[in-house]
Formats: C-alpha cells, sequence, structure tokens
C-alpha cells in the first residue's frame, strides 16, 4: 500500500499531488479546509448547492473543479462520484447542518431527518468512496460535542450526534485500507453559526471567550488545521477527534 507518509519531509508540501474532495466546501468549515488543503499542495474538488456561493469559494481557493447539487439528493451524489477522476485521496463531507428545538414539536418526518441524515449522507458517500478513495486515504466526517449534554433547548441533536462515532468506528472497518474519521466540533465561528444564532452572535462569542479554557472562540481555520492533519497521518482511523476549546466541560 502506498500510503501517505504520517510527515512531510522538510521543505515538502504535505498534501501534494493529492485530490482533496470537499463536500459541501463553499463556505465555512469546508471552504477553509480547503484552503488550508490547497496551501499544503493538494487540488481541490468543491461541492455546494449554491452556485454563486461555490464559483466565489472556488476562485478564492483556485479549485480544480466543482459540481453544484444537493448531497442529500443520492441520484445527484452517485453521479458526482462517477464524474470523479479514477482515484482521489480525500473526502471531506460538511454538508447539512444541526437541528435543534422540542421533540414533541417536531413531526415524524422531521424526526427522522433530524436522527438519520447526517447518517445516511455519511453511509452514502462511503458506499461511492470506495473503490475512488485510494489505500490509505481519508473519508472525514464532521459532527459535534455542543449537544453532548442533554438540554431541553438543543431537543433531538444530542440524539442525532451520539450516533456518529459507532457509525465511523463500523465505516473504517468496511472501507479498510481507507481510513474513516470523525471531527467533533463544538461553536464554529462561521457563516452557519451566525445563521442559526441571529442578533445574538456577539452575546455568544462574548461568553465563549469569557468561559472556555482556551480564552477565545474556535474558528473554521482550528477545524481545518485539524482536518489537514488527519489527511496526512496514515495512523488515524475509527476515531472522534474534538475540537471545541473545551466546550463540552464548562457548558
Amino acid at each position: 500500500m502506498n500510503a501517505t507518509p504520517a510527515v512531510a519531509r522538510p521543505g515538502e508540501l504535505a498534501l501534494a499531488d493529492q485530490t482533496v474532495v470537499v463536500i459541501g466546501g463553499s463556505a465555512g468549515i469546508g471552504l477553509e479546509t480547503a484552503r488550508r488543503a490547497r496551501a499544503e499542495g493538494a487540488e481541490i474538488v468543491l461541492t455546494g448547492r449554491s452556485a454563486d456561493r461555490l464559483a466565489q469559494a472556488a476562485g478564492d481557493v483556485g479549485a480544480q473543479r466543482t459540481a453544484v447539487f444537493d448531497a442529500t439528493d443520492t441520484t445527484l451524489l452517485a453521479t458526482f462520484f462517477q464524474d470523479l477522476p479514477t482515484t482521489i485521496d480525500h473526502v471531506m463531507v460538511t454538508a447539512g447542518g444541526p437541528h435543534y428545538g422540542p421533540l414533541l414539536e417536531m413531526d415524524a418526518a422531521q424526526v427522522r431527518e433530524a436522527i438519520s441524515g447526517h447518517a445516511v449522507l455519511a453511509v452514502e458517500v462511503a458506499r461511492h468512496a470506495a473503490g475512488r478513495v485510494r489505500p490509505g486515504g481519508t473519508l472525514l466526517l464532521m459532527g459535534g460535542t455542543g449537544a453532548r449534554r442533554v438540554r431541553p433547548a438543543l431537543g433531538i441533536a444530542s440524539a442525532a450526534g451520539a450516533a456518529l462515532p459507532p457509525l465511523v468506528a463500523a465505516l473504517a472497518l468496511e472501507l479498510a485500507p481507507v481510513r474513516v474519521n470523525l471531527i467533533a466540533a463544538g461553536f464554529v465561528d462561521t457563516p452557519l453559526s451566525a445563521s442559526l444564532l441571529g442578533d445574538r452572535l456577539d452575546e455568544r462569542r462574548d461568553e465563549l471567550r469569557a468561559t472556555l479554557p482556551i480564552g477565545r472562540v474556535v474558528g473554521p481555520g482550528d477545524v481545518a488545521a485539524l482536518a489537514v492533519h488527519i489527511m496526512t497521518n496514515t495512523a488515524l482511523t475509527g476515531a472522534t477527534y474534538d475540537i471545541d476549546g473545551g466546550q463540552q466541560f464548562v457548558f
């Protein structure tokens, strides 16, 4: 197996001559990961639902190619992978967002989507990545630490998040020697966070600065740095990596 070394040699770019696919890469964590991977020599493939935002993101990072589609559409997802080059190196999935709110105010369809949405997307991406991602390459998924403590305001989010770590471990065994890992983030200062919090965004930032052990807010660049490390360290698979500045310990 020709796996990428865990540490690049001095003077070498860590992802030189590799292809990184970011599903949901037009903003936030996905875009920042694409930017960092590109700086490490990778060719970038970006996907997103908004043609305008995706075009802007692609120009920003110098993406090799883009595809506009909704990743939850299984037919379009399959077509996207069929059109990719024969072999790719890493796939990161940042598409989708959390679901919050009282459980009993959700109908059956909303409950199914909240519980299974991320899991189904992960399995579908894994299904199509098999045979495309080279041995030693990576399938990298996103989850969260913010919902680990059950609270009324979180609703179904805690249950949905709890399903991902064992799912990732099982996929790591099925896809081996392709590596599968999960990044569990807390609050990250992204456009998605801004849209969820609205006029409470600054209040939340101030609260985190005052209470987090790291004394600052976690940004997309922090998560991107972890993502690139997981891509390049070929000893990592089947694991969940927390990055929340200690949020889970103080809230």
